[in-house]
């Protein structure tokens, strides 16, 4: 009786507790088979355990797991472990890893031991006969995770390599051609970009996608899906007009342009395009007529770079440069940028060099990226709260996995202020009281700026801090590992995606006991953030694997996320006189009620531009099975000996080689192929930038996106066999064959790769966004 009410009690906590949670009872009841299988394992020497991981390979091959061997694999993951590690996976671990191998994505807390797990799961997919490919936010972790677990993957008979920004073409496809590949998304992406504009089978450098275990899960398929990954080739500057940022510069918020609730658009007053005309030289009637048509968008796009991006907030000026700032982790945004107008209107604010714009070559979403794989699994501390997004997007489900040992962290209650000033001031004390009794505090900032403010204030009070913010992320490891050190006192902007532990009592451990018995790490949030995901990973830091901790955040009714989200606080809401806090509770639903617009608003912008980006991707997909077989077959020559059969007679003779022939073909209409997609690319880009007009004529954006985007798209083979077919037949024919150079089929000299910020000015979505943000506010 005790054992069933213990097994309906789970049942009930996952129901309640755990919205989006897949039964684990499956997994459970095969933990001690994994178990009674130790004993055999530990006998075997290091050659005799390789040897039964590659029996079982050769019995599994591309077979579905079953229970015996998800025991095996389990089994002999967690003795490999043992032995390269010194580390016995716990069971959790053993639970996390079944979860992957279904093809689930586990939520497991921090310190639960994620990247072991990952390990193991991936090892299992290589000896199913599947190559793995394990996704990691930034390029140390996916370097530092594929050598840390190197030994474990050897025991067991698996390769293992990484791919980072410094590699070679060579090193790369070494790397790939490796059972198990670590590497940080947008590396995995960009390389996808550049094997698909190759001319030669010989040039790619990534086999066929087969399985894809995503760390970050939650960062990496919800916050960062819809970002494009972008590879450019060079053509020019993009030139800002400088004239209009000068001018721009001197406009005053209140009398020459005015702003939205939310801070998402900027827009001139009479007043202020007055004083524009003016310096422009135009009349105020001329700023909006045709004659200077080139001069208003200008305007307004260096008007949104001056009233509604803030430098160390949205972005940092480092080395004469403009980085963005991730505003999901806290750091810098590496190799991103926004679209290109805006990109140079916050450049030339900040008068530093224009950066090259380049035609875009190709392009894809890191949500598309990941949908290329067969198999896709995924580990985060927090997916339970995107798992509608996951299941939506991705058709996956989300595994909780119960911790090893119960997280007795205290979550205490949230603090709310009348307004920032006495919140600000509400912090200081709170960091200065616990710090007195030498616990290690954790202070997670909204930006760069806060951070650094909060830095000066305690300094002039003697409290000495660490600072990790965008501005020093290369240290970030090390200054992360010594968080838990008696007396430590480290403030940080977003904690997620960071990969290191908070170890009580530092890295050595040398004062570890005496932070346990004072209480732990103590995490302090300066507000709320628009999601509550990054709220708990925040929170995560503090109580790793059963240690003592404790978590608070304070906010304001004045804080940014309640001002554009539910401004609206209920009337008869009273502050203390003298401190500003407010012990009505009406306040905390109140923040609570405007994190949830937050992320119901952001909710809706995926879901939007998923609505316009699948069909582009749909469109790449097709296109590149055409391009695939002009790559791979002698398609390009029959199809130029149909059109000219003279002329390509004459290059047959001079060629005097087939396969010189067929690839030099294959040059041409490739180059006509590739040309005309990113010329189809551009075109998509205009529609989009102009598609809220014909909102504003009562048609639906989207169903006018299809009808100019779909007959366009069906142009482009039968137009690049046309454009290849003159090109033959206006070429000079040279003993080489075909000058490709004085033929017009040059392709871009330099090329480089970027991600494209998410425009935060998209018209496109301000009337849903609206409609979205009134409609969760009446609820």
């Amino acid at each position: 009786m005790a054992a069933l009410i213990s097994r309906v009690g789970k049942k009930l906590r996952r129901i309640i507790q755990r919205p989006g949670s897949v039964e684990l009872t499956r997994y459970e009841a095969l933990l001690p088979a994994v178990e009674k299988l130790e004993p055999e394992l530990e006998k075997l020497s290091d050659e005799e355990l390789t040897e039964r991981a590659g029996k079982l390979r050769e019995t599994l091959k591309d077979t579905a797991f079953g229970d015996d061997q998800l025991v095996e694999v389990c089994a002999l993951g967690r003795e490999a472990a043992r032995r390269a590690l010194g580390e016995r996976a716990f069971d959790v671990q053993v639970l996390g890893t079944m979860g992957l191998l279904t093809k689930h994505v586990v939520q497991m807390e921090t310190g639960e031991g994620k990247t072991l797990a990952g390990a193991l799961a991936a090892a299992g997919y290589a000896i199913r006969g599947k190559r793995v490919h394990v996704v990691t936010v930034n390029d140390y972790l996916a370097r530092r995770d594929a050598e840390w677990m190197g030994p474990v993957y050897a025991l067991l008979g698996v390769s293992v390599g990484w791919v980072e920004p410094a590699h070679s073409r060579e090193e790369r496809r070494e790397a790939y051609a490796k059972d198990v590949t670590y590497g940080a998304v947008a590396e995995i992406g960009f390389d996808v970009l550049r094997d698909r504009l190759v001319t030669s089978v010989g040039d790619l450098v990534q086999p066929a996608p087969e399985v894809a275990i995503v760390d970050e899960a939650d960062s990496v398929l919800v916050d960062e899906a819809r970002v494009p990954l972008v590879m450019a080739g060079s053509i020019d500057h993009t030139d800002a007009d400088d004239e209009v940022a000068k001018v721009v510069r001197r406009l005053r918020l209140g009398l020459h342009y005015e702003t939205d609730s939310e801070g998402r658009n900027a827009w001139l007053t009479d007043a202020g395009a007055s004083v524009v005309a003016k310096s422009l030289g135009l009349e105020v009637d001329d700023l909006y007529g045709e004659t200077a048509s080139d001069r208003l968008p200008a305007v307004n796009v260096a008007l949104h770079a001056h009233a509604l991006l803030t430098r160390d907030v949205d972005y940092l000026v480092r080395d004469g440069k403009v980085q963005l700032i991730n505003a999901a982790r806290g750091r810098v945004a590496e190799l991103q940028r926004w679209p290109d107008g805006l990109q140079a209107a916050v450049e030339a604010k900040e008068q530093v060099t224009a950066t090259d714009r380049g035609e875009i070559l190709d392009s894809i979403t890191v949500q598309a990226l990941l949908a290329r794989y067969p198999e896709v699994a995924g580990m985060t501390g927090t997916a339970v709260a995107v798992a509608e997004q996951l299941r939506e997007f991705y058709e996956l489900e989300v595994a909780v996995i119960p911790p090893n040992t119960p997280n007795i962290r205290e979550d205490l209650e949230d603090r709310v202020f009348a307004s920032p000033s006495q919140k600000l001031r509400a912090i200081e004390e709170e960091i200065r009281t616990v710090h007195e009794t030498g616990r290690p505090i954790l202070v997670g900032t909204q930006d760069v700026a806060e951070s650094e403010e909060l830095a000066e204030k305690l300094a002039k009070v003697d409290l000495e801090c660490v600072v990790l913010n965008a501005r020093n992320d290369a240290e970030e490891a090390a200054i992360i590992a010594e968080a838990g050190k008696k007396g430590a006192v480290t403030v940080s902007t977003q904690m997620a995606g960071r990969g290191t532990d908070i170890r009580l009592g530092g890295t050595d451990g040398a004062t570890r006991e005496e932070v346990v018995e004072l209480g732990g790490l103590h995490v302090i949030g300066t507000a709320r953030y628009p999601s509550s995901r990054l709220d708990g990973q925040l929170r995560g830091r503090s109580g790793r694997q059963g240690d003592p901790g404790s978590a608070i955040f304070f906010a304001s009714l004045n804080d940014e996320l309640v001002l554009s989200n539910a401004p609206d606080v209920p009337e008869g809401i009273t502050d203390d006189e003298e401190t500003g806090e407010i012990k009505d509770p009406a306040a905390l639903r109140q923040l609570n009620h405007a994190q949830r617009v937050a992320e119901g608003v952001d909710l809706e912008i995926h879901r939007n531009t998923w609505r316009y980006t699948r069909l582009i991707e749909r469109q790449r997909r097709d296109l590149l099975v055409h391009r695939d077989k002009v790559l791979r077959t002698a398609y390009a020559a029959e199809q130029l000996e149909k059109a000219h059969p003279e002329k390509f007679g004459e290059l047959k003779e001079k060629l005097d080689d087939q396969d010189k022939l067929e690839q030099m073909c294959r040059e041409v209409l490739l180059f006509h192929v590739d040309q005309l997609w990113s010329d189809h690319l551009a075109y998509l880009t205009d529609v989009r930038e102009s598609i809220h007009l014909r909102a504003l004529a009562r048609e639906t954006p989207l169903d006018e996106f299809h009808r100019a985007a779909i007959p366009e798209f069906h142009k482009i083979i039968a137009e690049a066999d046309s454009r290849a077919a003159k090109t033959l037949e206006e070429a000079e024919l040279t003993d080489e064959g075909i000058d490709l150079g004085d033929a017009g089929v040059r392709r871009a000299n330099t090329t480089w790769t970027y991600l494209v910020h998410d425009n935060p000015f998209d018209s496109d979505f301000e009337q849903t966004i609206k409609k979205v943000r009134s409609m969760i506010k009446r609820k």
